[in-house]
């Protein structure tokens, strides 16, 4: 997987890096939009990163713009597409949940996500999910980063006779 990093000190690394380019962006208690992304900032970054719509009534969400290592990760291009389109019921059900939370309380939220639904139960995705909206108050969009990490073929030197 080209979207694979495999440290996972390095993700967070790349997490703090993206938290505090959005973080430079707010004024105030007023969260930047989409408008206030220049991606030569985030040149590093951009093969893993993402735009999330904020679709309502019923709330629900489409992946506007997906990186393009990302590809490697859902074995397709999910740009465009909805949760339902991208994922199984579960894994679905679980980003409704999380973006949600972005979406009602305006704030960052960050966690790991077993790849078990895509069949590589050893790998999860480190993720990173920041808030925008285009008027400083309603989220209309999440900025999103993905670092997938996992166990990793050790060698031990130890030889079959």
């Amino acid at each position: 997987m080209a979207a694979q990093i495999g440290v996972p000190a390095a993700a967070a690394r790349a997490h703090e890096e993206l938290f505090a380019y959005w973080a430079s962006l707010k004024e105030g208690p007023r969260l930047p939009g989409r408008r206030h992304l220049d991606p030569g900032g985030i040149k590093r970054l951009l093969p893993t990163v993402s735009l999330i719509d904020v679709v309502r009534e019923p709330l629900d969400f489409r992946m506007r713009l997906a990186g393009t290592a990302l590809y490697g990760v859902y074995g397709r291009e999910i740009t465009g597409r909805r949760l339902s389109d991208i994922y199984n019921t579960a894994a679905a059900d679980y980003w409704r949940v999380e973006l949600g939370k972005v979406v009602a309380e305006r704030r960052p939220a960050v966690g790991v996500h077993s790849l078990a639904w895509r069949g590589a139960s050893h790998l999860s995705i480190l993720w990173l999910r920041l808030p925008l909206a285009s008027d400083g108050d309603a989220v209309d969009m999440i900025l999103g980063f993905d670092a997938v990490v996992g166990m990793t073929q050790m060698q031990s030197g130890i030889r079959a006779a």
